[in-house]
């Protein structure tokens, strides 16, 4: 049994063992000549092929190859349990390498097998050479990552406390992960993608922990694992919300950043990776000695059962090794010229990515690692779609973002890659690398102009409803003249960084003392209201002003054209008490409260949610697959899409600039442009969506004939228990009807004669 705090500082990466490995002995700056084999001979690996790189077993045995462009030797390490339950090392040459690939093939080594590699050459941190075989790597094709990443001081391949050109000779071993061969086996042949298409698509952005850490019908062996979010009761909510996707958090095998695991914390949301085939061990209930493959497979088999599909959350651009001063675990020791972009001579690091280095795509072997990566997860692992973060960095050609880049030409004409989701955030941390609506066709985007304008709009903030516009209809102004269609918009209000709904209506300050950072961390620019009183507080009108504006939003961002995303327990009211940077909260402050579904002032939201998301995928006026045009799409139809003012006419071009806070957008659906897939018309309900974010009531004129003989309100964001309660008799056009202060009302359309032929 653990003492007493040995489990917690397991868990957080802090905990350091005596080093359970025989001594490798001082290593050499350079040269083979340090190799040795300190546990007893074994047979020399046979040549092996050099692909596929990696550890592939077949059976018999298992082949490793390993790409280390500059290397003058590379050592195989095996590791293995002694008698007495250590570690310990065996250290055998790969001697043969084709094509900078170093490559063996050892007999007898199967499924399970803990390994890493040693890699001899120069050390010369000034030039950007850095090898120091003192420092155990990680294979960067590892298929499974076993043990934890411990702070001590040998992981780092210069001496700490100075200058970083001085070489660390202690051996790094004890102190970091291992790679693990796996055998893939699992069965795929009753799995069955959902292949939604993207103009029917809604994403709920979650964590694998945070999702299932609390839920009271996961059992507590598989909570916070990918067992837990396969688990019936898990999956149960999703379906019952609708959505047709979930966008994953990182689940690459990551590590935590040196300054958190000295605060005794820990990376929570992933962003820090460091192998790029490997799901993340900590979030397996079958440990890390391969299990953990196998039980991601089953999640997203689960998942595809259920017909949701499985976006996972990548981070290419940047890797866990950090800048000059972290540690040595992988790309670093086996060629840092050959991974990172250099500079000042290759002392240092160009940082796109704000987190201290940034991958090299321009170099063939890290395009390859990328794209290799990519199809597995898609071939082997069954994964329908990526979201790329930080995009831009991964699409820059020597500086400048470039939409030909070989990035992003790769990606457009491979078979398996173009085929699959596709969702970039198209921007990063360097000069000019702000490019949302600059990606080629096939990619959709994070829209964060659709983010902020909502936000803006629905605190008040905007003195006119232009640039609403654009977004409520798929914001053509940004994907429309490159070919692309309304559903390149991901929509969000929320995201997993910032505040969650109900944070953004409750506070307009971040707090995030708990981060241990003084509260300088995450961004100042909220865009946050938090009616009148900051934090939580027992005022019924605050919290009845609140949920009403969480109903806005919702209301606005599902009945928006383009793809919606949600954050996991947006739905039912969750909280990070004001938290607006909470990628170091392991722990309740992040993960969800499912308690709140029992609670009567937070399960009309989840209803209201669940029931927009239905009626959406029921139209598909809602769902469009092309720009609205504004005109007729069939002789005698009305336009696609009108604008309205409170007064019951549709919007003119001085209206467009005049201060205003209340919008009416009219679906006709009866002029629905995309057509069936043998050809026939579409035809659908025709509805009018009203916004108005004045605080004041306000009398809005429905609009009557040619556009409606009658109105059915569907929903009204007014009302606090029931807003899609049935109303019981239609209101006629040019009728004014009574709008709430802060509210939103969606009515459908009847008209005299329902259709043209």
């Amino acid at each position: 049994m653990a003492r007493k705090g040995e489990a917690t500082t397991r868990r957080l990466g802090l905990f350091r063992p005596k080093p359970a490995y025989p001594a490798a002995g001082p290593p050499a700056e350079s040269t083979a000549g340090a190799r040795a084999y300190p546990n007893g001979r074994m047979d020399p690996p046979w040549p092996g092929r050099r692909l596929p790189l990696g550890a592939r077993h077949d059976g018999a045995g298992t082949n490793f190859a390993l790409w280390a462009g500059g290397a003058e030797a590379v050592d195989l390490c095996l590791f293995d349990e002694a008698a007495d339950g250590t570690l310990r090392e065996t250290r055998l040459p790969l001697t043969d390498q084709t094509f900078h690939v170093w490559h063996g093939y050892l007999p007898g080594i199967g499924p399970g097998q803990r390994y890493g590699f040693r890699v001899h050459g120069p050390w010369e941190p000034w030039r950007g050479a850095r090898w120091n075989p003192a420092k155990l790597l990680l294979d960067p094709y590892a298929r499974a990552i076993d043990g934890l990443f411990v702070l001590d001081d040998a992981v780092f391949g210069h001496v700490r406390g100075g200058a970083d050109d001085v070489l660390d000779s202690r051996d790094s071993a004890p102190f970091v992960p291992k790679s693990v061969v796996v055998h893939d086996d699992f069965d795929w042949s009753d799995d069955r993608r959902p292949k939604i298409p993207w103009a029917e698509t809604v994403i709920y952005e979650l964590h694998v922990k945070g999702f299932t850490a609390r839920h009271p019908g996961i059992p507590d062996e598989l909570r916070g694992t990918y067992a837990g979010l396969a688990h019936p009761a898990a999956i149960d909510h999703l379906v019952r919300l609708g959505v047709t996707a979930v966008e994953l958090l990182p689940v690459h095998h990551f590590v935590s950043e040196e300054h958190l695991l000295r605060a005794r914390g820990g990376n929570y949301w992933g962003y820090n990776s460091i192998g790029y085939f490997a799901p993340h061990a900590g979030y397996s209930s079958a440990g890390g000695r391969g299990g953990q493959v196998h039980e991601f497979r089953r999640m997203v088999h689960a998942l595809h059962e259920a017909g949701i599909e499985v976006i996972l959350d990548v981070v290419y651009n940047h890797t866990g090794e950090g800048g000059p001063g972290g540690p040595t675990l992988c790309f670093r020791g086996i060629d840092n010229a050959g991974y990172y972009r250099l500079r000042d001579g290759g002392r240092g690091y160009t940082d796109y990515t704000g987190c201290g280095n940034t991958l090299n795509v321009q170099q063939p072997h890290v395009l390859q690692l990328i794209t290799d990566s990519l199809r597995y997860w898609v071939t082997e692992m069954g994964v329908d779609g990526f979201r790329f973060d930080l995009a831009a960095a991964l699409a820059r050609s020597m500086h400048d973002v470039d939409k030909l880049s070989s990035f992003l030409t790769v990606i457009g004409q491979d078979p398996v890659l173009s085929r699959v989701k596709l969702i970039a955030e198209p921007w990063d941390v360097g000069e000019g690398g702000y490019q949302v609506g600059e990606f080629p066709p096939l990619w959709t985007e994070w829209n964060d102009k659709y983010r902020d304008t909502v936000r803006d709009f629905w605190r008040g903030a905007r003195p006119d409803v232009r640039d609403l516009a654009y977004r409520l209809s798929g914001s053509s102004d940004l994907y429309q003249d490159d070919g692309r269609h309304p559903y390149a918009s991901i929509n969000y209000v929320t995201a997993h960084d910032g505040f969650t709904l109900r944070d953004l209506v409750s506070y307009e300050r971040k707090h995030n003392e708990a981060n241990g950072e003084d509260n300088r961390d995450g961004t100042n620019d909220n865009r946050s209201w938090n009616c009148g009183y900051e934090g939580e507080t027992p005022d019924t009108a605050v919290n009845l002003l609140r949920r009403r504006q969480l109903r806005n939003m919702m209301t606005t961002l599902l009945l928006s054209t383009g793809v919606p995303m949600l954050v996991a327990g947006d739905e039912f009211g969750r909280t990070q008490r004001g938290n607006n940077n909470a990628y170091c909260q392991d722990n309740e402050l992040s993960w969800l409260d499912w308690s709140a579904l029992d609670d009567p002032q937070w399960r009309p939201l989840l209803d209201l949610t669940s029931r927009l998301i239905r009626l959406r995928r029921a139209h598909p006026v809602l769902c469009r697959r092309a720009f609205f045009s504004g005109r007729p799409s069939f002789p005698d139809g009305l336009r696609d899409l009108a604008w309205f003012t409170p007064t019951g006419r549709e919007m003119t071009e001085r209206d467009w600039f005049s201060p205003t806070a209340t919008l009416g957008m009219y679906l006709s659906g009866l002029d629905i442009r995309q057509r069936g897939p043998r050809g026939e018309r579409i035809v659908d309900d025709s509805f009018l969506v009203i916004l108005h974010a004045s605080s004041q009531p306000m009398r809005f004129m429905l609009p009557g004939e040619p556009w409606a003989h009658s109105y059915e309100i569907v929903l009204d964001t007014a009302l606090d228990t029931d807003p899609m309660a049935r109303f019981n008799e239609p209101v006629p056009g040019d009728t004014a009807i009574t709008l709430t202060g802060r509210s939103a009302m969606l009515l459908r359309v009847e008209h005299a004669v329902w259709a043209p032929t």
